[in-house]
């Protein structure tokens, strides 16, 4: 029997992962249930992805594509160096944008970028998101404050993801301003 050409089984193996985890979380995952989510045999799981930390690092790196891409296509990048507001209101109105999409979405990001307490193998992926953000910021502000504006984005997004509570724009924007403006 011929082998099938198929150059997209890699990325719907990644897909495939990353709605097994949406749905039964990292533990939930194994070859064999996303090989059944991807409707691939078991053996392209295991060819594309020697490990389960193989695949899940694959899939982190995906999830962190969604926020970075919104950061770098907001106003973030293209305003003005030296409006400190400026940049306090546009992380705000990114973030809540990005909480009024999916938070499943959301939540299954966190998830995996969480998992690298547990996982070495995922560190460096969420290492790389983190600086990626941080050389985002670093066009509008010093890198400093660039590192503790993503520090101060991810505990927002943890604090209303572990409390259920609402996404709070002023609060958001108020601790925001502080830091770009080096408040206290």
């Amino acid at each position: 029997m011929a082998r099938r050409y198929d150059p997209d089984r890699r990325t719907r193996i990644i897909d495939a992962a990353l709605r097994v985890i949406a749905a039964d979380g990292i533990a939930g995952l194994s070859h064999r249930t996303v090989a059944a989510e991807a409707d691939v045999p078991l053996g392209s799981t295991t060819y594309h992805f020697g490990s389960l930390d193989e695949l899940l690092t694959a899939a982190l790196r995906r999830s962190n594509e969604n926020f970075a891409r919104a950061l770098r296509a907001s106003e973030v990048c293209a305003g003005d160096a030296s409006s400190a507001s400026g940049l306090a209101d546009e992380l705000t109105r990114v973030l809540g944008e990005w909480f009024e999409g999916d938070r499943g979405a959301i939540e299954l990001e966190y998830e995996l970028y969480l998992a690298a307490l547990r996982r070495p193998a995922l560190r460096p992926v969420a290492a790389e998101w983190t600086a990626s953000a941080v050389e985002v910021l670093s066009a509008r502000t010093d890198p400093a404050t660039a590192r503790a504006l993503v520090a101060l984005l991810d505990g927002v997004c943890l604090q209303v993801l572990l409390t259920g509570s609402a996404f709070d724009p002023a609060y958001t924007r108020e601790m925001l301003a502080r830091v770009v403006d080096g408040c206290a």
